[in-house]
């Protein structure tokens, strides 16, 4: 920036006239940069080593408590559910392309890293987690029929299953049926 143009952009109003103005002229930069002393270097390095050193404690990776960690497979469990509406019943089946009850619960949270047995008696059975029905969370395990039915509750009062021959995986609302037909619920995972 030459000197007239800062002048020319430091003129005061007629207002203002009697107060006398001096003028910042900004250094002017050169090639080389001039070499820092000693301490200026100092800092420099103890500043790269403090960055480090918080750049080393936001790499590490925060453990998520168990609960967080099912919440975490619940929902996985659950959008792998989803992604299997409309795919058709067949009995035996446990996907991908078709399913039994117990083979979409299986197939879903075995994706989700959770393993389970294939029958719904043995999965009733074999998670320890047992909920009761006021307290369903998405992602657990809904028996019914005497552990002869078996659906994923998927939050808001519905749950998702693979209901019988002719029909295909969907999304039900729990009504009075299923409540009066409801055996249990366990937590997977948990």
């Amino acid at each position: 920036m030459s000197a007239s143009v800062a002048l020319a952009a430091l003129q005061v109003p007629a207002a203002h006239a009697a107060t006398p103005v001096t003028p910042v002229v900004p250094p002017v930069a050169t090639a080389e940069p001039a070499a820092a002393p000693e301490s200026e270097a100092a800092a420099t390095t103890t500043g790269s080593t403090a960055a480090k050193t918080s750049k080393t404690k936001k790499a590490k990776k925060t453990k998520l408590t168990r609960a967080a960690r099912q919440r975490v497979k619940a929902r996985t469990a659950v959008a792998v559910a989803k992604r299997q509406i409309g795919d058709p019943y067949r009995w035996g089946a446990a996907g991908p392309g078709a399913f039994d009850c117990s083979g979409l619960v299986l197939y879903s949270w075995r994706k989700a890293g959770v393993k389970l047995p294939r029958v719904t008696g043995a999965q009733y059975r074999s998670v320890r987690k047992k909920v009761a029905w006021k307290n369903l969370k998405p992602g657990d395990l809904m028996f019914f029929r005497g552990l002869g039915h078996v659906g994923m509750y998927v939050g808001h009062g519905k749950m998702i299953h693979s209901p019988h021959s002719g029909a295909r995986v969907r999304i039900d609302k729990l009504n009075g049926y299923r409540k009066g037909s409801f055996v249990g619920a366990v937590r997977p995972g948990a």
